[in-house]
């Protein structure tokens, strides 16, 4: 499925330097997803808990909800890495948008869903890979076995 998230980069909360590097966490205002079996939209109120490690790359921790267009609520967590040149990472906190060339953003991702008809998402194991357009990023992600 495709995985298209809004981020709300002017209000992220910046925690400051933790051990692992500097802890912030990013709002996702809502988004939108749609794939062979699920479509629908992001619910607003997810975030991002980025972590800016010492060489400049992101390690981020995603958790959101995404309601499906018959109305069915699920939880997705997904967690990666953003790896990109230093100009690359200048221009992503400069928000502009990056060419692909530049960067590699990853992820593994699970689903929760309560609804019958969705159970099946309960047992999925996925990965995916981003594009970032400014700070919003979209996913490809691929269920894997």
């Amino acid at each position: 499925m495709t995985l298209r998230l809004d981020v709300d980069i002017l209000n992220t909360i910046r925690i400051g330097h933790v051990p692992g590097g500097h802890r912030s966490i990013a709002p996702i205002l809502g988004g939108e997803f749609e794939g062979e079996r699920l479509k629908g939209k992001v619910i607003p109120g997810g975030a991002d808990w980025v972590l800016t490690r010492s060489d400049g790359s992101f390690i981020i921790d995603v958790r959101l909800v995404l309601e499906t267009d018959d109305g069915a609520l699920i939880y997705l967590t997904y967690q990666g890495r953003f790896l990109g040149e230093d100009t690359a990472l200048t221009d992503l906190a400069a928000g502009k948008t990056l060419d692909p060339s530049r960067y590699s953003l990853a992820m593994t991702a699970k689903f929760e869903c309560g609804v019958e008809r969705y159970y099946w998402l309960n047992s999925v194991i996925a990965v995916g890979v981003g594009e970032q357009s400014g700070f919003s990023p979209t996913y490809s992600i691929y269920v894997i076995g």
